[in-house]
């Protein structure tokens, strides 16, 4: 394929052509700037949690602040960075390419859909600054948020808007999946990360208008003193965490599947192996997205719910680890059929594969009745969700970015930085975090602002909090040392080949970046299957020397 005379890059000069272009490679990296200056307000407030809880008593908040600083961060960190990352910025660039497709369906409404996340992601932080901080945690149970002041309806109309955003993108991926394909393009040709993202769509539509009417419910309950949720006016609290669950255990796959489908093209790449079991890892991203509806309950084993109830969604949250098993198991053959590669986006492979096996595996003892009743609501949950929403997606995130930049950027980023930031990544998130299982496990409370009561008790969990306080600033050395190197290579990052992992999918066989318009100076026809690494040989042999 011949070179565009002009990449995307280069297509327009000064802002105004980024901000009402309708390319969706650069709205994709608008995502990126966007969500990455969330992730940075998200760590910032972390950082001051884990600075708070580094010693018994106060340190340098006090518990007010606290519980307004974790909200906000709960807040950022899933609806702002997690659940959009992915589909918004790698979903963007890389599924209408693989696919080789001109655009995306609707580009006016993917454009739409930014301005909407950011509208939405404005009122949040804005609302926070200026009408009011929130102190009711992430989820906004009742009747925390019935109470609360009148900047929770300023926050639940954020998450509101946001939603939106969420739903026009899932719409227009499903649309340019179905309809967009290149010829020969068929089912069993996709990439594995288009299945991902096709299935993560398929939730995005089906369960973000849940959380949507939610927050109208509890808009409107604040507003005009209607019982829905509040027990005060006659509503029913629980009934909140139905339907916040409804939608957040799905959403719990918005943010993993697309990560999976990174990982899937990664372990074929660095493995230079055809990927074992495509096909069913391909319908295991479906059966996931389905199964994702059906589990919602295990979040509310302790809430009243009836025992039978508490058995039938156990009893699912065990069959939903099978199709998340497969993909697993399927990765390891690959790489143990195959030629390990250990550069740079594979060491966050293997790093996906370490964490999220813990956070999928702890995910089952907490499905299991008799342990999630001591368990509830102690640090051995927030251990486990990390694992699995950064050990999982902002890790799968991190990979895909680095297995991409070339082709994003045009540029190479340092290979010994990036293998020294993925090592002080790894060991500061497993200080941070696993220390946090044996704190749980003890039953050390989450959400409290000082834990001296509780060292009556456990007296080594001053010791163990101040050992995660430390990992957490390794973590965050190993990220703001990504930022860095990334920085660099934007302005003076040695010029990138066109495929310098050997990798087969459509993105790669442009010989120079991306062009400015519709992607392909012909439309691609599709022969044959995404991971037949041996029409790439000749460059897998020569890209070790070009990086």
């Amino acid at each position: 394929m011949s070179a565009a005379s002009h990449s995307y890059l280069q297509a327009g000069r000064g802002i105004g052509s980024w901000l009402l272009t309708t390319d969706h490679k650069r709205i994709g990296i608008l995502y990126a700037v966007a969500i990455a200056t969330f992730f940075l307000l998200g760590g910032i407030l972390a950082m001051l949690v884990r600075t708070e809880l580094a010693a018994p008593g106060e340190t340098i908040i006090g518990p007010d602040q606290y519980n307004q600083i974790f909200t906000l961060h709960g807040v950022v960190m899933v609806f702002l960075v997690i659940i959009p990352a992915i589909p918004g910025i790698l979903g963007n660039f890389v599924l209408p390419i693989q696919i080789g497709a001109k655009d995306v369906a609707f580009p006016r409404l993917n454009l739409a859909s930014w301005y909407i996340f950011m509208a939405g992601a404005l009122m949040a932080v804005c609302g926070w600054i200026l009408v009011g901080r929130v102190d009711t945690g992430w989820t906004f149970y009742t009747p925390y948020s019935s109470g609360a002041s009148n900047a929770v309806l300023w926050l639940t109309s954020a998450v509101f808007v946001a939603g939106f955003a969420s739903i026009f993108t899932g719409l227009n991926f499903i649309v340019t999946v179905h309809k967009m394909r290149a010829p020969g393009m068929t089912w069993s040709r996709l990439p594995l990360f288009v299945w991902a993202v096709y299935a993560t769509a398929i939730v995005q539509v089906l369960a973000t208008p849940v959380i949507g009417i939610t927050m109208v419910l509890l808009f409107l309950e604040k507003l005009l003193q209607i019982g829905i949720f509040d027990p005060a006016l006659g509503g029913d609290p629980v009934l909140f965490q139905h339907f916040f669950w409804f939608y957040s255990h799905p959403a719990v796959y918005i943010m993993i599947l697309p990560a999976m489908g990174i990982i899937s093209d990664l372990m074929g790449t660095f493995s230079r192996q055809q990927v074992s079991g495509y096909t069913f890892i391909a319908l295991s991203s479906v059966a996931i997205a389905f199964l994702g509806f059906l589990v919602w309950g295990h979040h509310m084993f302790v809430a009243g719910q009836s025992a039978l109830s508490s058995i039938i969604f156990s009893m699912l949250t065990f069959l939903i680890g099978i199709p998340t098993g497969i993909k697993v198991f399927n990765w390891v053959a690959t790489m143990y059929r195959g030629s390990v590669w250990l550069r740079t986006p594979m060491l966050y492979a293997l790093m996906f594969l370490f964490l999220f096996t813990i956070g999928g595996l702890t995910g089952i003892m907490v499905g299991v009745l008799a342990v999630d009743v001591h368990l509830h609501d102690t640090y051995f949950v927030v251990a486990h969700f990390h694992y699995v929403m950064m050990g999982g997606a902002l890790i799968g995130l991190i990979g895909g970015m680095h297995y991409w930049w070339p082709k994003i950027t045009g540029r190479l980023y340092n290979e010994t930085a990036g293998r020294i930031a993925a090592i002080l990544v790894f060991v500061g998130f497993n200080l941070t975090f696993f220390t946090q299982f044996i704190l749980g496990s003890q039953g050390m409370p989450r959400r409290y602002h000082d834990y001296a009561s509780f060292m009556a008790s456990y007296p080594e969990a001053a010791m163990l909090n101040m050992a995660s306080t430390a990992g957490s600033y390794i973590l965050a050395v190993g990220l703001v040392m990504i930022l860095v190197y990334c920085l660099h290579s934007l302005l003076r990052g040695r010029k990138a080949p066109p495929n310098p992992w050997g990798a087969c999918t459509l993105e790669w066989t442009h010989t120079g970046p991306v062009p400015d318009a519709h992607n392909f100076h012909e439309t691609p026809l599709v022969t044959r299957g995404p991971y037949d690494f041996h029409i790439a040989d000749d460059v897998f042999g020569t890209a070790d020397k070009d990086l």
